[in-house]
């Protein structure tokens, strides 16, 4: 893969302005002062010539979101597969144009998004109800992990989401293998967006998710749980809460899911034979 850029994209944060209100007594007039506030951006994806969908993201990792955005689509199968990545900058966003070494397959073609995707969505502009619940590919893998090691991934997160202390709007997505902690992170005011970069960062240095785990800052919804799945990590733990459908979804796809993982404790919801004990309440399986 040849990457090389046309403009320089924009920072993925600037400096607003801004009046602070505080509750103070007496008639106090709020300083105006600024702050930082990260930048939303619509990023194009095109292959081959032809538009295929675009997202609103951080400018921010756009190698990583090209590959790992290509990598979850089902695009490509390893980031060879991208010949050439070209970065165009332009008064309205980021395109980034992909030449591949093998032609798109004809359900590539048909399933071209038609519509933009907000940051806080993964499956917008999808045409058909069979795109969105595309079943994803099982994972097998091997990993166990202790509640110590839960409770410690997630503290160190904080330490991996520079963008997020500058700004505190933005989300991050890790992978942390065992003996070695987090290798990577990245952020995005998209979680979706947060995720398709790590994992096309993990791709590009040749890094496996088998034998580890997911960390998120958000909540699990279902295509969460597919780019986990393409991605192979056996074990995604995250912040906030599940949906439903994310939950019935780890269970097929054979995705152990902890969730609501906060510094008094974390809930299992599906595969909880990864853990190494048993010390937690399990909630009982959704419908």
């Amino acid at each position: 893969m040849t990457p090389f850029e046309i403009g320089a994209p924009p920072r993925p944060f600037c400096d607003a302005s801004r009046l602070v209100q505080r509750r103070m007594p007496g008639p106090r007039l709020a300083p105006r002062t600024t702050r930082a506030v990260p930048e939303e951006t619509a990023i194009a994806f095109s292959y081959e010539g032809a538009a295929y969908a675009v997202m609103m993201g951080t400018p921010a990792d756009l190698t990583d979101f090209a590959i790992g955005f290509s990598l979850t689509e089902r695009i490509i199968r390893s980031p060879c597969d991208v010949e050439t990545l070209e970065t165009v900058s332009t008064a309205d966003g980021i395109m980034l144009r992909m030449s591949l070494a093998h032609q798109p397959s004809v359900a590539y073609w048909e399933r071209r998004r038609r519509l933009a995707g907000p940051s806080g969505c993964g499956l917008c502009g999808l045409e058909s109800l069979a795109d969105a619940m595309r079943a994803p590919p099982p994972v097998t893998g091997g990993a166990r992990l202790s509640r110590k090691e839960i409770f410690d991934a997630m503290a160190a997160l904080p330490d991996w989401q520079p963008m997020n202390r500058a700004t505190g709007a933005l989300h991050a997505a890790a992978l942390w293998l065992p003996t070695a902690g987090i290798v990577a992170a990245r952020e995005d005011v998209g979680r979706h967006n947060a995720l398709d970069k790590l994992i096309g960062a993990a791709a590009r240095d040749g890094i496996s998710a088998a034998g580890g785990a997911v960390l998120l800052t958000s909540r699990v919804s279902v295509e969460m749980i597919q780019k986990a799945a393409i991605f192979g990590a056996p074990i995604l733990v995250a912040v906030s809460a599940p949906t439903a459908l994310a939950v019935r979804v780890a269970e097929s796809a054979g995705i152990t899911l902890a969730a609501i993982a906060r510094q008094d404790g974390f809930e299992i919801f599906t595969h909880a034979d990864r853990l190494l004990d048993r010390e937690f309440e399990q909630p009982a399986a959704a419908d």
